[in-house]
């Protein structure tokens, strides 16, 4: 695998997923790119478009999203509270740790997340 184009939510997303999604494709996709992931580690570039995560999304019209000024805020929440910026290249270690270190364990999240349909799921999962 070569460096892994990612949107910078999509890194905190997975920490959440359960098998849940827009749809049946989407939900096999998201579980495949997470597998290969953990399984080999890449160099990841943080990206502010469509990545490999949204090419099975319902929101994905024509290599665009439908929800882009909603999902670009969320991506540069989680830049600007991890120090790190578009296009930049790093481990996906060191990017897990990031998220974990300056948004899960700071209890950052509502600080990237407010207007997220997904958000309350993530909300009860920091809680407990």
């Amino acid at each position: 695998m070569s460096v892994f184009e990612i949107r910078p939510h999509h890194g905190l997303c997975i920490h959440f997923f359960e098998g849940k999604g827009y749809s049946e494709n989407f939900v096999r996709h998201m579980a495949e790119l997470i597998e290969e992931l953990n399984a080999f580690r890449p160099e990841i570039r943080l990206v502010l478009h469509v990545d490999y995560f949204c090419y099975a999304c319902p929101h994905n019209v024509g290599s665009i999203c439908e929800s882009a000024g909603k999902v670009l805020q969320y991506d540069k929440n989680i830049l600007n509270l991890c120090h790190l910026e578009e296009n930049q290249i790093l481990s996906w270690e060191d990017f897990q740790e990031k998220i974990f270190s300056h948004i899960l364990n700071a209890r950052k999240l509502s600080l990237v997340c407010s207007g997220c349909q997904w958000e309350n799921l993530c909300t009860r999962k920091t809680t407990g």
